[in-house]
C-alpha cells in the first residue's frame, strides 16, 4: 500500500474550480521538493481520493485548505494546518515547509478524544472567522445545487410563456405548470438545506437533524436565507452546548444521546430561539430585499457598480458569493432583473482574459495564452474562477480592472432591465433571458474593457519588472532602456557554455558560493585573481542584494583581472539564504564574470535574463530541468 508524506484535502464552496486549482498547486509545490503528497478533493461530483486509515496514520501531516467542511475528526493526533482554499492556491510552497518544519504547528485533537481545543486554537489558518466562514460555505455548497437545479426548471417552464403554469390562464401548459411546481419545490428546501449543513459542519449528524428542523421554521416564518444562516449557527452551537452538558453521561448511554437526547432538546431549544426570533428576522430579510428592489428601479447605475465590485472582488470567494446568494435568493421570490447584473458581472473577468491574451500575446507565456484561450469557454458557463491566476499575478492593478468591466456590464444589464431566470449557466441558458442578444453585448463590452486595460497593464508590468530587475542587478537607480540593450543583439552564447552549468552543487552560505564561482572562474581562465573576484561578489551584494524571487539570485563581479564576460548557471543541492524580494532562501544562482572595460555588454545580458525570468513557465522549466543540455538549450534557444 502506497504511503504519503503529506496529505491534503481542498474544497470550494462550488466544488467547481478552487478545489482542483489548490489540488493542483499542492502537488506542483510537492513535487518541486521530491515529496510525496495525496489530495483528497471535495467537488461536486463528490470526494475523490479520499484516504484510507492506513494512509492517514502513515503520514507526516495534514493540510486541509478549504472552505467548506471536510471531515477534520479523523486526523485526530496529527500535525494538521487549517487554512482557505485560496491559501493552498497562492502559497502552497508556504504550507509545504510549515507542515514539515515548522515545530509550532499543533497536534489535532478531535472532540472524541476528549481533548478538543476550538479549531482557530489548534489549527494554523485564519482564526475564528475563517472557522465560521468555512461552516458557512458548507451551507452555501450544499445549498447551490439545488438552487441551480430549482432555477433552470422554474425557468425552463416559461418556455410556453409567462402565465403557463397559472391553472385557467389562456398560456397554461401542464408540462409548463409541473416544471415549475418542481423547480419551487426545490427552491424553496434552500433555506432548510443552508441551515441543516451550517449546523452540521458545526454539530455533525445531530447537528444536521437540528438544523433541518430550525431551517423549516425559519422557511415556513419568511426570514429568508438571512433567517436560515441565524438559524444553522444557533442549532449547531446548541448541539456542542449539549454535549458538553451530557459529556459525563455513561458511554453506555450513548446511543441514547445520539437518537432521542441530543435530537429532542436539540430541536426543542432551537427551535422555540428561532420561533420568537422569526419576527425580526422577516423584518430585516424584507427591508433588505425592498432596499435591493428599490436600487434596482430608481438607481441601476450604484447597484451595478456595487455588484460588478462585489463579483470581481475575490471571483468565487465569499464577497463574491454574498452577492450571488442575494441574487438566488430574489430568484426564489420572483425577481429576475438582479441575478442579471449578477451574471454579468461574473461572466465578464474571465472573458477579459481572453481578450487580453489575444490582444498582447507577447506579454505573457504560452501557459498563461493557453489559460485565457480556455477562459472563453469557463467564462460562456458562469464560472468566474478561470481569471484568478491573472488576477493574483498583479492583484493591485488587476483585480481593479477586473472591477471596471464587471460593474460595466452589470450597470447595463440594470439600466436595460434584462431578466436572467436562473442563477447559473452562462450563456447556455440564453434562450431564457428577455434580452439575449442584448446582454451578450453588454458583458462583451465589459470584458473588451477590461481586456484592453489587461493588456496595456501587462505591457506596462512587463516593461517595469524587467527594468526593475536589471536596476538591481546593475546596482544603478537610474532608468536603463532595456529596448536599446537589446538592439546591440548580443546572444547568450557567446557567455554560457555547458562547462558553466553545474548541479547539485554543495554549499553553505553565500560567502562559500562565491568562493566556488571564484573558482571555476579561475579553472576556466577568466581570471588569475580568486580574492579580487571574492571581494567584488561581495562588495556588489552590500550595494544592493541580488536576489530575485522564486529561489533564484543573479551575483555578478565585475573587475580588472576579469578577461572576458562569462556566465555561469548553478544549482544548489540545497537552498542558502539571501536576501530576495519574497523572502525565501536560493537554490539556483545565475552568476556573471564582468570584465572592467565590458560595462554596456553586461547589462544586455543581464537584460535578457531579467526577461526570462519573468515568465513562470520558464522558471518552472528551469526548477524542473535534469540535466545540462536541457538548462543550455533553454537559454539559448530563448534568446538566439
Amino acid at each position: 500500500m502506497s504511503t504519503y508524506k503529506i496529505l491534503a484535502v481542498t474544497g470550494c464552496p462550488t466544488g467547481i474550480a478552487h478545489t482542483y486549482m489548490a489540488q493542483e498547486a499542492l502537488e506542483e509545490a510537492a513535487k518541486k521538493r521530491n515529496i510525496s503528497i495525496k489530495v483528497e478533493t471535495h467537488g461536486q461530483t463528490g470526494i475523490e481520493n479520499e484516504f484510507s486509515q492506513s494512509e492517514i496514520d502513515n503520514a507526516d501531516g495534514i493540510i486541509i485548505a478549504a472552505d467548506k467542511a471536510v471531515g477534520i475528526d479523523r486526523f485526530d493526533g496529527k500535525k494538521l494546518i487549517n487554512v482557505s482554499v485560496s491559501m493552498g492556491m497562492k502559497e502552497p510552497d508556504k504550507l509545504i515547509d510549515q507542515i514539515l518544519n515548522d515545530s509550532s504547528v499543533p497536534i489535532y485533537h478531535s472532540k472524541d478524544s476528549g481533548e478538543k481545543m476550538s479549531t482557530s486554537n489548534q489549527t494554523s489558518g485564519n482564526g475564528v472567522w475563517h472557522t465560521i466562514y468555512v461552516d458557512l460555505m458548507n451551507g452555501v455548497s450544499h445549498m447551490l445545487p439545488l438552487v441551480v437545479a430549482g432555477g433552470v426548471l422554474t425557468a425552463v417552464s416559461f418556455f410556453w410563456g409567462i402565465y403557463s403554469a397559472v391553472p385557467g390562464n389562456v398560456q397554461y401548459n401542464s408540462f409548463a405548470y409541473i416544471l415549475k411546481t418542481i423547480g419551487g419545490i426545490t427552491m424553496n428546501l434552500m433555506v432548510p438545506v443552508l441551515c441543516a449543513y451550517i449546523a452540521e459542519a458545526i454539530g455533525q449528524q445531530t447537528g444536521l437533524v437540528v438544523g433541518f428542523a430550525t431551517g423549516m421554521i425559519a422557511f415556513t416564518n419568511g426570514t429568508g436565507f438571512l433567517g436560515g444562516i441565524l438559524g444553522g449557527f444557533l442549532a449547531g452551537y446548541i448541539v456542542v452546548l449539549l454535549e458538553k452538558i451530557f459529556r459525563k453521561l455513561p458511554k453506555s448511554l450513548n446511543g441514547l444521546k445520539a437518537i432521542f437526547i441530543f435530537p429532542v432538546l436539540g430541536v426543542f431549544s432551537s427551535g422555540i430561539i428561532m420561533w420568537f426570533l422569526s419576527t425580526p428576522m422577516k423584518n430585516i430579510n424584507t427591508s433588505m430585499m425592498s432596499f435591493l428592489k428599490g436600487m434596482q428601479n430608481s438607481n441601476p447605475i450604484v447597484l451595478g457598480l456595487l455588484v460588478g465590485i462585489m463579483c470581481a472582488a475575490d471571483m468565487g470567494g465569499p464577497i463574491n458569493k454574498a452577492a450571488y446568494v442575494t441574487g438566488t435568493t430574489l430568484l426564489a421570490q420572483g425577481n429576475y432583473y438582479f441575478m442579471a447584473g449578477v451574471s454579468a458581472a461574473c461572466i465578464a473577468p474571465p472573458l477579459a482574459t481572453g481578450f487580453a491574451v489575444l490582444l498582447n500575446k507577447k506579454a505573457y507565456s504560452s501557459s498563461e495564452r493557453s489559460a485565457g484561450y480556455v477562459n472563453f469557454l469557463l467564462g460562456s458557463t458562469h464560472i468566474t474562477e478561470g481569471a484568478i491566476p491573472f488576477a493574483t499575478k498583479n492583484p493591485l492593478i488587476n483585480i481593479p480592472i477586473f472591477m471596471v468591466g464587471s460593474a460595466v456590464a452589470a450597470i447595463l444589464s440594470y439600466v436595460s432591465r434584462i431578466t436572467v431566470p436562473a442563477p447559473h449557466g452562462g450563456f447556455i441558458i440564453l434562450p431564457l433571458v428577455n434580452k439575449p442578444f442584448l446582454w451578450v453585448i453588454y458583458i462583451l463590452i465589459g470584458a473588451l474593457i477590461s481586456g484592453i486595460l489587461l493588456a496595456l497593464a501587462a505591457n506596462i508590468g512587463q516593461g517595469n519588472k524587467v527594468e526593475a530587475a536589471t536596476n538591481r542587478l546593475n546596482g544603478d537607480t537610474s532608468a536603463i532602456d532595456v529596448k536599446s540593450n537589446n538592439s546591440a543583439n548580443k546572444h547568450l552564447d557567446e557567455v554560457l557554455s555547458k562547462e558553466n552549468i553545474k548541479l547539485d552543487v554543495e554549499v553553505n552560505n553565500q560567502k562559500e558560493l562565491f568562493e566556488f564561482l571564484a573558482d571555476q572562474a579561475i579553472k576556466e581562465g577568466l581570471s588569475d585573481n580568486k580574492n579580487a573576484i571574492i571581494t567584488k561578489f561581495e562588495k556588489r551584494e552590500q550595494e544592493g542584494s541580488t536576489g530575485m524571487e522564486q529561489g533564484i539570485a543573479i551575483p555578478h563581479a565585475k573587475d580588472d583581472s576579469i578577461k572576458k564576460a562569462a556566465m555561469f548557471v548553478v544549482r544548489l543541492k540545497d537552498p542558502i539564504e539571501w536576501k530576495t524580494f519574497d523572502q525565501k532562501p536560493v537554490n539556483i544562482i545565475i552568476g556573471f564574470f564582468i570584465p572592467e572595460h565590458g560595462s554596456q555588454e553586461h547589462l544586455n545580458y543581464l537584460s535578457q535574463v531579467s526577461k526570462l525570468l519573468m515568465h513562470d513557465s520558464f522558471v518552472n522549466d528551469l526548477k524542473n530541468s535534469q540535466t545540462v543540455d536541457e538548462i543550455y538549450q533553454m537559454f539559448i534557444s530563448q534568446t538566439n
